[in-house]
């Protein structure tokens, strides 16, 4: 059958808005470590994105240029031998918070531009330090320079990726140099822990852990890496009252049982679902997580409560700070209930006088544990989710684009 020009144009209309539909999100646009995979020369670079977790603060970006450096630049580099914070900051110089192309870089206006970077982004940068000056010098070459350091220390050597306007990779001579960037940074063993969660609506969880040995197990696993899951002040609240009826050691347990051993970024936490240790586990002692997550909503799991990520307190490695909207239970101290397991009720002083057979009672049904927090129902929601995100509408513009064609045929 032939279509008529009006049904042609609307074939068309159709095919190209179902194309769009299929188009990836631009969350899924760019995985700077896959790029620089093809490129052996930038091996140490790409290293050290990924150890400083800089590759997942480029990758959650949609506008970005990142000035990649050589095997060669990055010896000099580590010849400096920086502590793992202060490489983070020289690193984050060099991802400029804009789209840098190589034509772009030949036709800078004014022939000069200052481009923000990750560094002054962290909040770290004192003054202008965390920006860059870039210059078009004659010839045709392009130069770099850190503001706090003065001068052009590198120049332009080639494009290595193109996405406009998402991502640009270059590659530019040497390591920018930078006295701030450089400088010594506080280990993660010198942060207030307690006072960082006091400051971001955990103060409850952080004077209850003041006040308990769990304290120094959490200050000293800082430097190994740290991951810490504090309950918000509400949800601490009206929890006290059954973590008064534990006893000393289900106190410390339970207050471990909100830290992981690891430095976990949320990033992480997104892409890797399934059990996780924690600062309580020991031996026959599991007291294990469970993490689970759709799209962008991350949970904690245990058999008795599910638990849901409310916001991001602290990142920045070694250490992670989320804050949930419920306390977590490990199953060792409550089974299936709020309340700490009772201890063995005594022995009745006499037996109460058997009821005639003629009206005995049928046995009472067993009593069912009481959920704690409605475990049965976050269960039951945080199954169904599966591990497939499943998107319904676009599902749904499909099915719909391809019945139109259907009809026009």
């Amino acid at each position: 059958m032939q279509l008529t020009p009006a049904a042609t144009v609307a074939a068309a209309a159709v095919v190209f808005s179902l194309a769009l539909i299929l188009l990836p999100s631009p969350s899924e646009a760019h995985n700077i470590t896959k790029i620089l995979a093809e490129f052996p020369e930038f091996s140490t670079f790409n290293h050290f994105l990924t150890t400083t977790h800089l590759a997942n603060d480029i990758n959650n970006r949609e506008t970005i240029t990142v000035c990649a450096v050589d095997n060669a630049g990055m010896a000099d580099l580590l010849g400096k031998h920086l502590s793992i914070f202060a490489l983070k900051n020289v690193l984050s110089l060099h991802v400029l918070l804009d789209y840098f192309g190589a034509k772009k870089l030949h036709d800078i206006t004014n022939g000069t531009a200052l481009a923000a970077t990750m560094y002054q982004a962290t909040g770290s940068a004192p003054g202008s330090s965390g920006f860059v000056n870039i210059t078009d010098l004659k010839g045709g070459k392009v130069g770099f320079g850190a503001v706090d350091n003065g001068g052009i220390d590198a120049t332009f050597v080639k494009s290595v990726k193109e996405i406009p306007y998402n991502i640009s990779v270059i590659q530019i001579s040497k390591i920018l140099p930078s006295p701030d960037a450089e400088a010594p940074t506080p280990g993660p063993s010198q942060m207030n822990i307690t006072g960082i969660m006091s400051a971001h609506g955990c103060k409850v969880f952080a004077e209850t852990l003041l006040a308990s040995p769990a304290e120094q197990t959490f200050d000293s696993s800082v430097d190994g890496g740290l991951t810490i899951f504090c309950p918000g002040d509400a949800a601490m609240k009206s929890f006290l009252p059954k973590f008064k009826n534990l006893t000393a050691d289900g106190k410390q347990s339970l207050l471990e049982f909100h830290g992981v051993p690891i430095y976990e970024p949320e990033s992480s936490l997104k892409s890797n679902n399934g059990p996780i240790n924690t600062l309580a586990t020991d031996g026959a002692k599991k007291f294990g997580l469970v993490v689970q997550n759709d799209g962008q909503q991350v949970t904690l799991k245990t058999p008795v409560v599910t638990a849901r990520i409310t916001s991001t307190i602290f990142d920045e490695q070694p250490l992670a700070i989320f804050e949930l909207d419920k306390v977590l239970l490990p199953r060792e101290l409550f089974k299936g209930s709020l309340a700490p397991t009772p201890a063995p009720a005594p022995e009745p002083v006499a037996d109460a006088p058997e009821p005639s057979k003629k009206h005995k009672s049928p046995p009472a049904p067993p009593a069912a544990d009481s959920p704690a927090d409605g475990p049965a129902a976050d269960q039951t929601a945080a199954d169904s989710n599966g591990a497939v995100r499943f998107d319904g509408g676009r599902f749904a513009a499909v099915c719909f684009s391809l019945w139109l064609i259907i009809l026009l045929l």
